[in-house]
């Protein structure tokens, strides 16, 4: 098993972004998988390492990285030490981060026939679910999808993180982030990016237009994403698979920090329901 950790892509004029592969050198041109965390998430929350070595294991190269204003800094990738950064996060930045990923990934494995990088596939947690249902409905690149408790629209959860007057007088809403007990910022710039590119943002859109394969997983004791989101994405898009994990929470029962070293059942579920979809030849 080659663990890359940490690698950094430097952009200019835009802060690096942190990535992590994982994978095995066998020579058969493995398929790729690209993981994008959720909202105040990042790539080494809880049993995610776990998660990606399994899959590593089972044939892939797994690809995750950091959000660029998730929070975390190149010295510190792990919850958020940059909240000014975290502030001035936005969707169409982490669009814009994926896209870069996915452009680091196809020029980075050309020439490595232990990886096939014209295989790239999506797997999105939370907020990374949206985010990349609305990648793969605009990148022909992207063969497969798989959303892990992902949210279903971006623009009520946008106008509720404060009453909007009070927000644009004060350039900033905070919210509580109930692990670290850090108030996390959010500047007005994130509505106002939101309004500027609203038709790009909507994931129903997105979902209603997708020509890949997509399994939507949730658990049925997900109380962060009701599974009604996933519901409605299942309903957008007839075509798509959805599995319900029973007892599962919006974390598929692990934590941050998760110490063991086997996942939890309910994440193994997912994991081995990823593997087997990403594995299946398409249609």
């Amino acid at each position: 098993m080659l663990i890359e950790k940490n690698i950094i892509l430097e952009r200019t004029n835009k802060k690096p972004i942190l990535i992590d592969v994982f994978s095995t050198q066998n020579g058969n041109h493995r398929p790729i998988v690209v993981f994008c965390h959720g909202y105040k998430g990042f790539k080494d929350w809880g049993a995610w390492n776990l998660m990606a070595k399994t899959i590593a294991e089972a044939g892939f190269c797994f690809i995750k990285f950091n959000f660029s204003h998730n929070g975390g800094t190149v010295d510190n990738p792990i919850d958020f030490p940059d909240l000014e950064a975290f502030g001035n996060n936005n969707y169409t930045k982490e669009l814009d981060d994926l896209n870069d990923v996915i452009n680091w990934v196809q020029s980075t494995f050309e020439d490595d026939t232990n990886v096939d990088e014209t295989n790239i596939n999506l797997l999105g947690h939370s907020r990374g679910g949206g985010i990349t249902i609305l990648k793969a409905s605009e990148d022909s690149r992207v063969k497969k999808l798989i959303t892990l408790a992902s949210v279903c629209d971006f623009g009520k959860r946008t106008a509720t993180i404060g009453d909007l007057k009070t927000w644009k007088e004060s350039g900033v809403k905070y919210v509580l982030n109930g692990r670290t007990k850090q108030q996390m910022p959010h500047y007005y710039q994130f509505y106002e990016d939101f309004k500027a590119n609203e038709a790009r943002l909507h994931i129903e859109s997105a979902e209603k237009r997708l020509k890949i394969p997509h399994l939507i997983i949730h658990g049925d004791n997900d109380t962060s994403v009701l599974i009604d989101e996933a519901y409605a994405l299942n309903k957008w898009n007839p075509v798509s698979q959805l599995e319900i994990i029973k007892n599962a929470d919006h974390v598929f029962n692990v934590k941050q920090p998760w110490e063991k070293d086997t996942l939890s059942p309910e994440l193994q579920i997912v994991t081995k329901s990823v593997i087997d979809f990403f594995v299946l030849k398409n249609p």
